[in-house]
């Protein structure tokens, strides 16, 4: 585990009993960078994501695996 993945966990595990107070004073440090960074989707995207959601779960979404668009995107890239 690197060290900002194993910085993010103890700070998730620490949000998780943490008391009121310290929440909110960690949010109020944080709120700009919180703000700017959530990600607020349209009705339209939900729609969008819920068909192929569907389409993924009923096999009738053409997927393929992560090896596979690797080799793909490698093969792209190549000059």
């Amino acid at each position: 585990m690197n060290k900002t993945t194993a910085l993010r966990q103890k700070l998730h595990n620490y949000l998780e009993v943490a008391d009121d107070k310290k929440i909110e004073a960690i949010y109020a440090i944080m709120e700009n960078d919180i703000e700017q960074l959530s990600v607020t989707y349209t009705e339209e995207l939900k729609a969008e994501l819920d068909r192929r959601h569907a389409d993924y779960k009923s096999g009738e979404a053409k997927v393929v695996s992560a090896q596979e668009s690797q080799e793909r995107i490698a093969a792209l890239l190549k000059p």
